[in-house]
Order: C-alpha cells, then sequence, then structure tokens
C-alpha cells in the first residue's frame, strides 16, 4: 500500500438478486461511481418450479464488471439470492429439469417444489430448528436436497459432487476455493460455528450420504464474510473479469445481508436519532425489494418463534443475527396492479405523464385524498388486504398460506386500483409491524430502521412504514445500498479496512430520515 494515494482506492461489488446482475465500482468512502446491470434468465417448467442457470449468471457477472472495472480495484465482494446451484465432480452444471435449454442447474430461494419436505422436516423437531424460528421453511436448503435425493436420485442426486449457495459459487469461479461463508451455510443450512454440521440432523432428515468424505459435498472450510477468500482472483477469473489476478476476493454474503451491511452501520451523528450514542443492536436494517427481509442483530443468541436465526456471525463477525421477511413484497404490488382491469388506463396516464406508474399512483392517491378532505392513509379503511399470496415467512411462518382481498366493490375504475394499491402497501406495513413485535417480545430493542432496495424509493411505502412502526426510518444516501455492502467486503478482504465494523461505518451513509406521522392517529 505504500505510495498509493487512498482517492484512488477502489472496490467492485456485484449483487446478483432475483431477474437481474448489478455491479458497481464504489470508492473507499462508500461513494458509487459507476453501475451496470444485466438481467439474467428464469424459468419456470412447473408451478412453483423457478429454476436459473449458473453459467448464465456468471456470465453476466463478468460482462457488468467489464462495464465498470478500473485499474486501481483492490478487492471484489459478491452477494446473491440464496438460490441452490449443483455442480458435478468436474465443477460442471447438473440440470434439475430434463430439458434442452441452457443448462437449469439453479434452483432459486423462491422456488417452493420442497414444501411437503419441509414440513416433515420440520415435524422431526430437531434441535437445529430452535435456530430458524422452529420451522424449516421451503426456501432453505435441507428441504431442496430431500427433494433432490426423492425426486432425481438416478440423475441429479446421483451425479452431484458439489451443492453450494449461490454467493459461495461465485465466489468459488472467482478463487477456485470451496471455502463457504458463514452467511450462508448459517442462515440457510443449519450450520452452526461452535459445533459445525450436526451429523444427527442430516441422518433424521435422510441426507446422510451429505456426511460422507468430510461433508465434502456441502463444504467443510467455512469463513466470515469479507474474509478473504483463497489467494484472490484466479488468472482465469482476472481475465473474465477485466481485473488483476490476485485482487482481494471477499467470502460472500446473501443479498439481502449485504443491503444490510450497505446501512445498518452508518454513522447516524447530527440526525437526532435514538439509536445515536447506542450500540448498533438498536437498528433493524429491512432490504425490501421483491420480498423483503428484516435483519435484527444482538449481542447474544434470541430465539424469536416464527423468525429465522438466532445465527452467529451471519451478517456482522461475531455478533448474533435474527432475519424476519416477507416472501412477496415487490412482486405482491406489482401482481395487484398490473393485474387489475384498470391497468391499461394507469399506463396509458403514466405514459402520457412521462411518470413511473407507482409515481402517478402515488400522485393519484394525494388528489385522491385531497378531494375527499381525509388523510390519504384513511382512504382505503373499507379495503382489507391479507399480503401472504406466497405463503408466510416471518413470523407465522407457514408457507402454506394465502392471499386475501376483503371489501372489493363491482367497480373497477383507476381509483378502485389506486385504492387496492394502498391497502396492499398498507398491509405489508402491518406484515413489518408483526415482525418487529415478535422480535420485540423475544428481547430485541429495536428503535430505528434502516431500508434499502427498490422499494425504498417509492415513498408511500416508506411514510406508511414509518406510520406503521411508529419508528423512524433511515434512507441511504447512495440509493445501491446492497452494491455498497457487497464492495465493504472487498474492502475488507483487501484490508484497507479492518473488520466490517468499520468499513460499515466509513462507508455507508445516510441520506434522509422518515418520520412517522404521529398526527394522523390524535
Amino acid at each position: 500500500m505504500a505510495g498509493s494515494d487512498p482517492v484512488e482506492w477502489y472496490y467492485v461489488g456485484v449483487d446478483v438478486g432475483t431477474a437481474s446482475v448489478r455491479a458497481a465500482l464504489v470508492t473507499r468512502e462508500g461513494q458509487v461511481k459507476t453501475t451496470a446491470e444485466e438481467m439474467v434468465t428464469i424459468w419456470k417448467p412447473h408451478s412453483d418450479h423457478y429454476v436459473q442457470s449458473s453459467i448464465d449468471i456468471w456470465a453476466k457477472c463478468c460482462s457488468t464488471v467489464r462495464v465498470v472495472q478500473r485499474n486501481q480495484v483492490r478487492g471484489v465482494g459478491f452477494d446473491a439470492t440464496c438460490s441452490l446451484v449443483v455442480l458435478d465432480q468436474n465443477f460442471q452444471p447438473i440440470e434439475y429439469s430434463n430439458t434442452v435449454e441452457c443448462s437449469q442447474n439453479v434452483v432459486m430461494w423462491m422456488d417452493h417444489r420442497a414444501a411437503e419436505q419441509a414440513a416433515r422436516i420440520t415435524s422431526t423437531g430437531h434441535r437445529v430448528l430452535s435456530r430458524v424460528g422452529g420451522v424449516m421453511s421451503p426456501e432453505m436448503q435441507p428441504p431442496k436436497l430431500l427433494w433432490l435425493k426423492e425426486n432425481l436420485r438416478a440423475t441429479c442426486w446421483r451425479d452431484a459432487a458439489h451443492f453450494l449457495d449461490l454467493p459461495d459459487f461465485l465466489s468459488w469461479k472467482a478463487t477456485a476455493s470451496l471455502a463457504r461463508s458463514l452467511c450462508t451455510v448459517v442462515c440457510k443450512w443449519t450450520y452452526c460455528p461452535t459445533e459445525k454440521w450436526d451429523t444427527s440432523f442430516w441422518t433424521a432428515i435422510g441426507l446422510e450420504d451429505l456426511l460422507e468424505n468430510d461433508h465434502s459435498k456441502i463444504g467443510n472450510v467455512t469463513c466470515c464474510p469479507g474474509s478473504p477468500v483463497g489467494e484472490g482472483l484466479t488468472q482465469e477469473a482476472a481475465a473474465e473479469l477485466g481485473l488483476d489476478t490476485g485482487t482481494a476476493v471477499g467470502a460472500s454474503l446473501i443479498d439481502a445481508h449485504a443491503g444490510g451491511l450497505g446501512v445498518i452501520g452508518a454513522d447516524v451523528r447530527g440526525f437526532s436519532l435514538p439509536c445515536e450514542d447506542q450500540p448498533i443492536t438498536s437498528r433493524m436494517a429491512m432490504i425490501c425489494g421483491t420480498s423483503s427481509c428484516h435483519m435484527a442483530i444482538s449481542q447474544g443468541p434470541l430465539f424469536v418463534p416464527g423468525v429465522w436465526g438466532p445465527y452467529l456471525s451471519g451478517m456482522v463477525p461475531e455478533l448474533w443475527l435474527n432475519e424476519g421477511g416477507q416472501s412477496a413484497t415487490g412482486s405482491l404490488i406489482d401482481h395487484v396492479v398490473k393485474g387489475h382491469v384498470a391497468y391499461p388506463q394507469l399506463q396509458e396516464q403514466a405514459v402520457k405523464g412521462g411518470e413511473h406508474i407507482y409515481t402517478y399512483l402515488n400522485r393519484h392517491l394525494s388528489s385522491m385524498a385531497k378531494d375527499l378532505g381525509a388523510p390519504l392513509e384513511l382512504l382505503a379503511s373499507s379495503l382489507h388486504v391479507w399480503p401472504d399470496f406466497h405463503g408466510n415467512r416471518s413470523p407465522l411462518a407457514d408457507p402454506t398460506l394465502r392471499g386475501a382481498v376483503v371489501g372489493l366493490p363491482l367497480s373497477q375504475t383507476l381509483d378502485d386500483l389506486a385504492l387496492l394499491y394502498l391497502a396492499t402497501v398498507q398491509a405489508l406495513a402491518l406484515g413489518t409491524q408483526h415482525i418487529l413485535e415478535a422480535m420485540t417480545q423475544a428481547g430485541h430493542d429495536i428503535t430505528t430502521l434502516f431500508l434499502c432496495g427498490g422499494l425504498s424509493k417509492n415513498p408511500l411505502y416508506v411514510q406508511i412504514h414509518a406510520n406503521a412502526t411508529g419508528l423512524p426510518l433511515v434512507l441511504p444516501a447512495q440509493t445501491e445500498a446492497v452494491l455498497v455492502g457487497a464492495a465493504v467486503l472487498g474492502a475488507c478482504a483487501s484490508h484497507d479496512y479492518s473488520s466490517i465494523l468499520e468499513a460499515m461505518e466509513k462507508m455507508a451513509k445516510v441520506g434522509k430520515v422518515v418520520q412517522p406521522d404521529h398526527e394522523l392517529w390524535r
């Protein structure tokens, strides 16, 4: 580092979300200089089956990084959805479905094909379930693995040599190291940093064959998020990414957890927030996009019924993580709005005004409230949405639940669409409050919410969440907080920062504070 000018140090953050791959060039101070994005393909061969291709995903990682890269890149960090990747002994993709399409060897996080297997695992009552809120979710890897064994034993299961979470697949592609991040194996595979793999659990659920060869198929080397992986970029990966061989690569994170790093550690001095001069455990990160995750950390383990965790070092090394969530948030809002008969009219009006459809809907609701002389939030008081269209992740932890709408009129006007949109957003906000209540009852003391993700850019969604929870909401200065969180991993791996906590404080910045509207309820 001698002779280097810190101003010129950069890190690349790569975020593999549900539908796209994004890369960003980020400075040492957390400023996003440039970004690139490419869509990835999602196949849905059957109901509740969602698959992708690791070849497609890695190709998009390479092409986006090549767009943003600079010569002074000192570290790279990857985050991705908690999807399951299967490779054979030659590290080639093994497909989940009988198809001639591009190798579909990634079962996505939102794939619920293993709901029955998840229920059977829950029925065992095994002690590891205490670390996932008492209920095994079909979005975790053990039920997916059990489904593969029971349904594709003679093909996929027989030939598989490596099962990896998608974030770990990316760090392997970059470094050739099979070391797993504690974020993935602790949060989605039931691994415990102090006790390692619980062999009795895998035996009890019928996956004892994964114990062979010192757990080689599911990983026997782990490291904390942000730790240097291998010897950095291999020559092959460096050429594909357009970076230098040996560039540091940080142990990866699940995408929502990267969002947590990108916001939760920000320096809040000067904003008069209740979490100022309080431990970081008084904060909760809420990463809201296609789905939403609610990240709360604690000094010791807190067991919250229906909420995942406690996970040691699942997001911040040496701290415990509880992870609540909603399986469909942005996707639910899109589903409700785009499925309404007045949606074409909405599109027409938005295009005419040069606005995004949700910008138009927010403005339309404000006009309705002004015309009626009523608070906007009370416009949908006779319309009620139960938002669990894709099951309830937290705190009811019931993937079989389905959504409902009560109070629909016979009319199907643009006003009706706007009110249904409002009621859906309110339902999601009350779901967040439900999760907060469960966490509080278990011992968390959360005073401030830190938001990031696509929905955090919707001012109506943000304000309604502030009102529903009664807490101030902090929005990041950089709208691409997930990419900043991924870059934090690269900064730590390069040793430019001594810890995740230091990097978070220096690279995460407060942009805006949204206070709850207490007058509304007086």
